[in-house]
């Protein structure tokens, strides 16, 4: 007897679907949606917070545990020998400090020595920078030169600036002697001793700061320059015009940099001292900064909570620096510039 075969399905009817494999019905399919979702959601979430967490860590323990703790010694009498044996003063110590002839001198001075140590460190560094955004031979060798005084330690910087300020025979006052001037005794005198300290700022600082000016105008177009000169402007008025504007963020950031960094100057005055001098900044606090006077509370005389008081006073006035910064960004952002009118012929 013949079997009959089954009529292949003809064109227009549809083959059977497939059996699905167990696990991947329809019912599924929501639940592996979702579950991507939430991945992704996670993701975007939380993965960047796990990158950014190292940072934040190191910084609790290290930088903002020790502002806190500093804050909360600065409120007791806390001697250097005896750290755990605290005795609560309150504000005792801020008012003591704004009352003590001593801190104001030593403000005094930091604002001194700020003030002729970065206004000519600028000025140098502004100048300099424009030299090196010209095309000349053996440019990075000059770039590299520039740089050495920052690699140098502040230690040998500052024992070699003390050696040619050295008053019976240093090379300055050898200098001085050819035109006929007496010995000038640096380090005792107020004056030549902060234009000897501003000196050595000035050498460290003044090649580091042209670097980051020149990296600003190698960033200004080129075709402002070629229409300023088009418009018949010189070289100093392009650079007055043309640079001085192109960089003005980089120059209000070199300003408050050079503020932090006067503001906590201690190396340079502490080695031309040449001894006890250094810490009390000379015989008669004569160029003695914050940092010097927070260390002499501190680690000579052991008032780590007077100490922590100056400190405190530091941070509040750096920012107050950063305030003024930001304040003065917004003002010279929303300056409206004059359009420049070319010149006709």
């Amino acid at each position: 007897m013949a079997t009959s075969t089954p009529a292949a399905p003809t064109g227009g009817q549809p083959h059977p679907a497939p059996a699905r494999p167990p696990g991947k019905g329809a019912g599924s399919k929501p639940s592996d949606q979702a579950r991507r979702t939430l991945l992704h959601r996670l993701d975007l979430g939380t993965v960047p917070y796990a990158f950014i967490a190292p940072f934040f860590l190191i910084f609790a323990a290290f930088g903002l545990y020790p502002l806190l703790y500093t804050f909360w010694i600065s409120l007791h009498r806390v001697e250097l020998s005896s750290m755990d044996s605290r005795e609560w003063r309150g504000l005792a110590n801020f008012t003591e400090l704004f009352e003590d002839d001593r801190f104001w001198n030593a403000l005094t001075n930091t604002f001194t020595l700020g003030v002729i140590s970065t206004v000519p460190q600028l000025l140098m560094a502004l100048g300099l920078a424009h030299l090196l955004n010209y095309r000349l031979r053996g440019s990075t060798f000059f770039r590299v030169a520039v740089l050495t005084p920052y690699a140098t330690s502040i230690g040998a910087a500052a024992l070699v600036f003390t050696m040619l300020f050295e008053r019976d025979f240093g090379v300055i006052n050898w200098g001085l002697g050819l035109f006929g001037i007496d010995n000038v005794d640096w380090e005792s005198q107020k004056w030549p001793a902060q234009l000897a300290i501003s000196t050595i700022v000035i050498w460290r600082w003044t090649g580091y700061n042209a670097l980051l000016y020149l990296a600003a105008m190698q960033a200004i177009p080129r075709d402002l320059y070629e229409a300023a000169a088009i418009d018949g402007a010189s070289r100093w008025q392009q650079f007055r015009t043309v640079t001085v504007p192109g960089i003005s963020a980089t120059i209000i950031f070199t300003i408050v940099l050079s503020t932090i960094g006067a503001t906590q100057l201690f190396g340079e005055p502490l080695i031309f001292g040449q001894g006890p001098n250094g810490i009390s900044g000379g015989a008669d606090n004569q160029y003695q900064t914050l940092g010097l006077l927070l260390y002499e509370e501190g680690w000579k005389n052991y008032q780590m909570g007077r100490a922590s008081a100056i400190a405190w006073a530091m941070f509040l006035i750096l920012l107050l620096v950063f305030v003024l910064q930001r304040v003065l960004a917004r003002v010279t952002s929303r300056t409206p510039r004059t359009p420049r009118t070319s010149r006709t012929s």
